[in-house]
C-alpha cells in the first residue's frame, strides 16, 4: 500500500500533467494579493478582479493609500466584491495591523517565522484560518497549505478524510504528509481550487472528466 505522501504527490503530478502551471496567486504586488484574499471571501474571483480594478482605477492599490481612505469611500469602491461594508471594515483592519506591526513593509513580515505571522494574522478581525494562511502562502512565501472548501469535497469524495473535518485537522492531512515546500503549497492549492471548480462541483460532479478520477476508491 503506497504511502500517504506518494499518494498526494501521485494526485499533484496528475493534476500538473493535465491542467499545466497555475500562476497562482493573481496579483501584482503582495499587497494586491493580500486584498484579493480578503475581498474573495464568499464571492467569485471576478467580482474580486472588479473591485481590484476599481481602486486600481484610482491609484489606491497601496497600504498607505487605503489608509488615508474614509472606510465609507473604501466600501463604494469595493461594492463589486459583496459584503462590501464588512469587507471595507476588514481590509481596515488589517491596514492598521500592518502599519502597526511591520510600517507597510512587507519585508517585515516575511522575516517572521511562519507559525508567528500566522498567529498574528489570525489576531486580526475578520481574517480566519483560510485567509491568514492564503496570506501567508502568497504574499509572504511561507510554506503553509492552504485549504478550503473544494479540498474537502474532493479528499471526502476520495475516501481520504471524514466528511465532518475542522480545518486544523484537513490541514495536517495535508503537511503531516509533505515535505515543507512554498512553490509545492502554492501549486498543489491551486490545481485542488481548479479541479474542484471544473470538475468536482458540489452537485452534478463530472468524474467520468476529472485529472483526478483514477485516484477515486474503487
Amino acid at each position: 500500500m503506497q504511502s500517504r505522501q506518494t499518494y498526494l504527490l501521485n494526485m499533484h503530478a496528475a493534476m500538473l500533467d493535465a491542467l499545466g502551471p497555475s500562476h497562482w496567486w493573481p496579483g501584482e504586488t503582495p499587497f494586491e494579493i493580500v486584498l484579493g484574499a480578503i475581498l474573495t471571501q464568499n464571492t467569485n474571483w471576478e467580482n474580486v478582479r472588479r473591485a481590484l480594478n476599481a481602486l486600481r482605477a484610482q491609484n489606491l492599490l497601496s497600504a498607505p493609500a487605503l489608509a488615508a481612505l474614509d472606510t465609507e469611500e473604501l466600501a463604494a469602491l469595493i461594492r463589486p466584491a459583496g459584503y462590501y461594508r464588512v469587507k471595507a471594515g476588514r481590509i481596515k483592519n488589517f491596514l492598521r495591523f500592518f502599519e502597526h506591526e511591520a510600517g507597510f513593509d512587507f519585508t517585515v513580515l516575511q522575516a517572521l517565522p511562519t507559525p508567528e505571522i500566522r498567529e498574528r494574522l489570525l489576531g486580526v478581525n475578520g481574517i480566519g484560518p483560510e485567509t491568514a494562511d492564503s496570506i501567508a502562502l502568497y504574499a509572504l512565501d511561507k510554506p503553509t497549505f492552504v485549504v478550503d472548501t473544494y479540498t474537502a469535497r474532493i479528499f471526502g469524495r476520495h475516501g481520504q478524510i471524514p466528511e465532518e473535518i475542522s480545518y486544523a485537522d484537513l490541514q495536517a492531512y495535508f503537511t503531516e504528509a509533505l515535505p515543507e515546500d512554498t512553490a509545492l503549497f502554492n501549486e498543489f492549492h491551486a490545481q485542488i481550487v481548479r479541479v474542484g471548480k471544473h470538475w468536482c462541483k458540489k452537485k452534478q460532479p463530472q468524474c467520468h472528466r476529472c485529472p483526478l478520477e483514477p485516484f477515486l476508491p474503487l
